[in-house]
């Protein structure tokens, strides 16, 4: 049995079609729902990925990929996004994978897929190739797509005292004319996690840029009021 189909057929089997419609509708998408909690998927996803191992990266991305595009329901696409980041494979977390995350974000376009792609894997994929990745984010930060712009925001977001700040003004600032949600979201996002190395430096920031709304109360979420 191939890794796609048993991946279907786990989530099948763990599925809750009565919740599926409710999952649906939190998370405003076009693509149906099976119905499959969180922690149940992640449970029959561990089982399925350690019975059917990829050999190789090239046969990994194509796996990932497969899952991805040939989705019909958004647990599927939650799969490829998990198998992505699986332990076993963490050394297939090279720069070869940067197109194959870029689609998945730009064509998951919501923070569902695409928050966890752009901490976890992208964000990994800068602290290993700092020289390559640094450019990329600064050219996605650009980007007309708000997907690629809100993952160079929040490439950091776990770095906490390896942030580069340069690189996170600089991720920031093409969108603070943006009035979209969630890039506004994305910056007081990636500022509130920075606040919690360097408060100062972050209310420095917030009020030299005149930050307000959203992403002002995002950043400073956590900061005494001054």
């Amino acid at each position: 049995m191939s890794l796609g189909k048993a991946v279907r057929l786990a989530l099948q089997g763990v599925a809750e079609p009565g919740k599926a419609e409710a999952m649906r509708t939190y998370m405003k998408s076009t693509m149906p729902f099976l119905g499959v909690q969180a922690v149940r998927r992640r449970a029959a996803l561990r089982r399925v990925f350690a019975e059917h191992r990829l050999e190789t990266a090239p046969e990994w991305r194509r796996a990932v990929l497969a899952l991805w595009r040939e989705a019909e329901y958004r647990e599927e696409r939650y799969a490829a996004v998990e198998l992505s980041g699986y332990h076993l494979y963490r050394d297939y977390q090279t720069l070869y994978t940067v197109p194959m995350y870029e689609e998945m974000i730009v064509t998951g376009a919501w923070w569902d897929l695409v928050d966890e792609l752009a901490t976890h894997r992208v964000g990994g994929l800068l602290t290993t190739y700092p020289d390559s990745m640094r450019p990329l984010m600064l050219e996605w930060a650009h980007d007309r797509d708000l997907w690629k712009r809100r993952t160079a925001i929040l490439s950091q977001n776990r770095f906490k005292e390896r942030t580069d700040t340069a690189l996170l003004y600089a991720c920031i600032e093409p969108s603070l004319s943006d009035n979209d949600f969630f890039a506004r979201k994305a910056i007081g996002w990636a500022l509130r996690e920075y606040a919690k190395t360097n408060p100062n430096e972050v209310l420095r920031y917030v009020n030299a840029k005149g930050l307000t709304g959203l992403s002002r109360r995002e950043a400073l979420k956590n900061l005494p009021l001054t």
